[in-house]
């Protein structure tokens, strides 16, 4: 006698993307495939009136081993995250960590003046506050009430 079985395509198709992106990232069965990716902060834009204002997760870096360029309307946040070696042997069974340098460009929604760019650092987030210039900040007109 045979059995009947349920098709439930949905779960099909599901198995099959799953299938087809552990192949292709490796993830579950190659964990060690991990050490190929390129790793790259997080960065947050966002602009008030007065300035752009651009935040960076940058955790285990140190300030100076952050550089950051202005080039037109590019903002550039260049570093590297180095790996902890220690000389003592350890049997790693998982590496998810990543490390290695990075580069992000990022382009800025208005003119801004490079002269008065700050950048500070704390608990891990670069912040940097570009100010616009005044040509980008636009101008408020008042309406004038005639009697």
């Amino acid at each position: 006698m045979a059995e009947l079985a349920i098709w439930r395509p949905l779960q099909e198709l599901r198995r099959e993307i799953d299938r087809i992106w552990d192949e292709f990232f490796g993830r579950t069965q190659f964990p060690e495939r991990w050490e190929r990716f390129e790793w790259a902060p997080a960065v947050d834009v966002s602009e008030t009136e007065e300035a752009v204002v651009v935040r960076a997760d940058v955790p285990g870096l140190e300030p100076e081993d952050l550089e950051i360029s202005l080039s037109g309307n590019f903002l550039t946040i260049k570093g590297e995250k180095k790996q902890e070696r220690e000389e003592k042997k350890e049997n790693f069974y998982r590496m998810e960590r990543l490390y290695g340098s990075f580069v992000r460009s990022i382009e800025l929604p208005a003119e801004v003046e490079a002269d008065k760019v700050e950048a500070t650092y704390k608990n891990g987030v670069l912040k940097i506050v570009l100010p616009k210039k005044a040509e980008a900040k636009g101008k408020t007109i008042k309406v004038k009430v005639e009697k």
